[in-house]
């Protein structure tokens, strides 16, 4: 099959140097978000970015030795995968083996790591569904069992966000792997009804949906994220302050290094910038769906497709929570956001991507 070239550019080329164009971006944006917090707490301004470029190594190394393994070692493996997956789900919330931040219980600490298992398990799962669903032997009531499963050891963490792109990956593989699409509303709507109940049983999640319905409710309290959130949106307007003038990074915007960092990016931006970073976005996953678009094996197809969609998810998901259209769910954005698990598990998502593309010939 022919490369598919853009001036002279493989399709793996691309795809290598539009990811590191949004790792770049992310440090720089990283860089100017994170300067008063790394003084204070660190005595080096610098902290964070310098983190994030150790993590970013790491990520880029493991996603070399990735690209390089042939996809069918991973259809053979993707099963004792999913149960190492699995344990760490399990492992990261029992108390005295996980630890807990701010109330969730998220994180595994090992020697020389912190490991965000609920991250990995993307990662795993796109291997894994895609071995089981391109294996034609799924039935509904399995498919829902397993959902059910994953996304219930995520939400005793608890952690919605990361719950809802899990889901959101697992049904979209299913579908695109071929199973009936009449299956849709069944699934939709137990989906719905797990969110409900979810939501539900916290006063916490009641007040995020709450502010989401009325943007002026507790504007000290469970409004007061997404209020800053517009403010720096606002305040950037159609080209921005200016990189590292942003305000909103002086310790009025929560989260401004990892779920909100958009914000200051709109800030020092402005419209022009972050409508430049979404077409970057696209075109990358465009990119990942023409790899999967061009496979002769379904595993493959379904590898490539799988990453797709989980960088689509994850990308709508924080957008649309920054622009008050849902409500906050704490999602990173991919290669942008802090955070050694995301960015490593993300880079690792794109090494089988470029594997695939290196075997399919495309």
């Amino acid at each position: 099959m022919k490369k598919v070239n853009l001036a002279g550019i493989s399709l793996t080329s691309q795809i290598v140097l539009t990811t590191l164009v949004l790792l770049v971006f992310g440090l720089v944006m990283i860089g100017s978000a994170s300067v008063a917090e790394g003084a204070r707490d660190f005595g080096n301004k610098w902290h964070f970015v310098l983190l994030q470029l150790k993590w970013a190594g790491a990520g880029a190394v493991l996603s070399l030795i990735i690209s390089r393994v042939h996809p069918g070692i991973w259809q053979k493996l993707a099963v004792p995968i999913l149960g190492v997956g699995v344990l760490l789900l399990f492992l990261v919330i029992i108390p005295g083996i996980g630890t807990k931040v701010l109330g969730a219980r998220r994180w595994l600490v090992l020697p020389g790591i912190v490991l965000q298992p609920s991250e990995l398990i993307k990662l795993v799962q796109v291997i894994y569904l895609s071995a089981w669903m391109t294996s034609k032997k799924v039935t509904l009531t399995q498919f829902m069992a397993y959902v059910g499963v994953i996304a219930g050891l995520i939400m005793l963490q608890p952690d919605l966000g990361t719950t809802l792109v899990v889901s959101g990956l697992a049904i979209s593989l299913y579908f695109i792997t071929g199973y009936p699409v009449k299956q849709l509303a069944t699934i939709v709507a137990l989906a719905m009804i797990a969110i409900v109940i979810f939501i539900g049983s916290s006063s916490y999640r009641i007040d995020r949906v709450k502010t989401f319905l009325d943007p002026t409710h507790d504007p000290l309290g469970s409004s007061y994220h997404i209020r800053q959130v517009i403010l720096a949106l606002g305040s950037g307007g159609v080209t921005g302050v200016g990189i590292g003038r942003s305000r909103q990074k002086y310790e009025y915007l929560p989260e401004s290094t990892t779920d909100s960092i958009i914000a200051v990016a709109g800030e020092e931006l402005g419209f022009v910038g972050i409508s430049i970073v979404m077409l970057v976005f696209i075109y990358l996953i465009s990119l990942i769906f023409k790899v999967a678009a061009a496979c002769r094996y379904p595993f493959n197809a379904a590898l490539a497709a799988g990453v797709g969609c989980w960088i689509s998810l994850q990308v709508v998901l924080n957008l649309a929570a920054m622009v008050a259209l849902t409500p906050l769910t704490g999602v990173p954005l991919p290669l942008v956001s802090y955070g050694g698990s995301a960015l490593m598990t993300i880079l690792m998502g794109l090494g089988l991507v470029i594997a695939v593309a290196r075997v399919e010939k495309v």
